[in-house]
């Protein structure tokens, strides 16, 4: 087991394709790596030490930041297939022969992408709030995210209470606590992304979302089992894309949790934690989970 953790790993770096990515390592040094890839404008320090922790006690987890995303040098490219690249390449100077993969929201468009190009690197992928190319609603932000993107804040972590986030008391609630946890780590933090992250990566998101025949036609290309996982409430990515994922991808399961908005695994996260661990340490390929609503 690693000495460190969320709060104490420290950020580490490495050069491939011309770019100094910064990364943290942590957790149980065995089997296979779980790779975090981050949501929107996204940093390390924006993952929940609630989740992270809690996968790394079964398995190594590796936090990175792309492309021109805070600590990590170069420009964030403007398409999600070269964002995908670049976490290949990210991954194999790691030395790592087999990796599961995780990605959340913008994350899960890159996911998919590593799958794609790397298909022998990758033994299972965890796809969380999160949607198919051309996917409906995902050719512009939806309008919903562009209010709350475009929305001032007396107190900016605020924002994330309305990402994450579902209206109801009891899901505002969880937030508060996602914040207290948020920022548990509180020395060597990443810097928050610069001015030209948000422009870059809105462009990729639209040339990902754009509609297309036979749109979803690449995802029978991802033979590795998949775990699809989103609130039920999602208006960021609407809920409805994570269904299309399931319905498309050849070995894929979906949970949807109930009165839950983009970030569910932050409002229920030893449910998730427990949910993933489970679909991580099965054994065989054809091994079934379940098509399940919390």
């Amino acid at each position: 087991m690693s000495q460190h953790n969320h709060q104490t790993a420290p950020t580490q770096f490495v050069e491939a394709n011309g770019i100094r990515f910064a990364y943290r390592r942590f957790g149980k040094v065995a089997g296979v790596p779980l790779v975090f890839n981050q949501h929107f404008t996204g940093t390390m320090d924006h993952w929940d030490p609630a989740v992270t922790d809690g996968l790394a006690g079964d398995r190594e987890v590796i936090l990175f930041n792309n492309a021109g995303v805070s600590s990590s040098s170069g420009e964030v490219p403007t398409k999600i297939e070269k964002m995908g690249a670049n976490a290949v390449a990210f991954i194999k100077v790691l030395g790592l022969a087999k990796v599961d993969v995780l990605g959340f929201s913008i994350g899960g468009f890159v996911a998919q992408e590593i799958a794609l190009q790397a298909s022998d690197l990758v033994w299972r992928l965890v796809l969380v709030g999160t949607g198919p190319r051309g996917g409906e609603g995902m050719a512009t932000l939806t309008p919903e995210a562009q209010e709350i993107f475009g929305a001032t804040y007396e107190e900016p972590d605020h924002l994330w209470l309305r990402v994450h986030f579902s209206k109801s008391e009891k899901s505002q609630a969880a937030g508060r606590e996602f914040l207290k946890r948020f920022r548990l780590r509180t020395a060597n933090r990443d810097p928050e992304v610069n001015e030209k992250v948000a422009p870059a990566q809105i462009e990729a998101i639209g040339e990902w979302g754009a509609p297309r025949e036979k749109a979803f036609e690449y995802l029978k290309s991802i033979r590795q089992p998949t775990l699809v996982v989103n609130g039920g409430k999602d208006v960021i990515i609407n809920s409805v894309n994570s269904f299309i994922l399931q319905q498309h991808l050849p070995n894929a399961e979906l949970i949807l949790y109930s009165d839950a908005n983009h970030g569910s695994q932050y409002q229920y996260p030893k449910r998730f934690v427990r949910h993933v661990s489970l679909f991580l340490s099965r054994r065989k390929h054809d091994e079934t989970f379940r098509i399940e609503c919390f």
